[in-house]
């Protein structure tokens, strides 16, 4: 049983409690880490899901990232194998190959398919699944989780509900969602790097169900944030709200870039304009 040994004085480092705090965790002290102070054995022992985290090992960064010139201080973790979809789950053309051929044979084409009635609940059914999953990691969302986690979450949830993961194997891509943390854009791989206080979030779900795809994804802010984050994440809300109200028939498609533009342009903040937005269907 771990125990907990008097040091000098700080502020105890269970979440929401903030009192003086003497007591510091032994293997910490064992490890030559940071020191981590707690006020109480309770406070230790509620807070251990979560504390010895800190306790892993740093990953070492692949030898592909050796030269890679990163944006900010987040590395990437170690990746877990692959999982596996039962073989009764209906799949994409690029579940085994990785090759999404009718992409492929659409590419260049300017029309936009509307749906019929019968074409939409299909998708609905594909829809409700990826906004039940987002939920359902959304809430595990938490200090000391990792990203892998999350990505084990979603997988088996979507897969309980006989559907496939889109993003597993698109061309080549290894983990069943996308999660992008900090000063990662989009489509960050799920890996072993447990989510730290005051992270931002991207969870991206794709699901792939009676032959349609949907796609749903939302920012989560991990234990306190800094509120010049906060306020990215608010003002992006807010251009995407803006953008959904002006969306019905007869608007011009081209306008809903410039709604979020406008919005977001005024606060200091631009669109990326190395990626662009994706059609969900077929």
């Amino acid at each position: 049983q771990q125990r907990i040994f008097p040091m000098e004085s700080s502020v105890c480092a269970s979440p929401g409690c903030g009192k003086p705090a003497t007591l510091q965790c032994p293997t910490c002290l064992k490890l030559k880490l940071e020191p981590t102070f707690f006020c109480s054995q309770d406070c230790f022992k509620g807070s251990w899901s979560v504390h010895k985290a800190v306790h892993a090992p740093a990953p070492t960064v692949a030898p592909y990232f050796e030269n890679y010139e990163f944006a900010g201080p987040l590395r990437p973790g170690v990746l877990s194998p692959i999982r596996t979809v039962p073989a009764h789950i209906k799949r994409p053309d690029y579940a085994e190959t990785g090759e999404p051929l009718q992409e492929r044979a659409m590419r260049g084409s300017t029309t936009i398919d509307c749906k019929n009635a019968k074409q939409i609940e299909l998708m609905k059914e594909s829809c409700q699944i990826a906004r039940d999953v987002l939920d359902l990691a959304g809430r595990a969302a938490k200090p000391g989780v990792t990203t892998d986690e999350l990505d084990r979450i979603v997988h088996e949830y979507i897969i309980s509900k006989d559907a496939y993961p889109s993003p597993l194997n698109y061309r080549g891509f290894p983990k069943s969602c996308c999660t992008s943390v900090n000063e990662v854009i989009c489509h960050g791989i799920p890996d072993s790097r447990p989510l730290e206080e005051g992270d931002i979030l991207n969870i991206d779900i794709s699901v792939y169900k009676n032959g349609y795809h949907s796609d749903v994804n939302e920012m989560f802010l991990i234990g306190e944030v800094d509120p010049k984050y906060r306020k990215l994440v608010q003002v992006t809300r807010e251009a995407l709200d803006k953008a959904i109200a002006y969306c019905k028939p007869g608007a011009m498609y081209r306008e809903v870039g410039n709604i979020i533009s406008a919005h977001v342009n005024p606060h200091g903040y631009s669109v990326v304009r190395s990626f662009c937005g994706h059609g969900v269907g077929e």
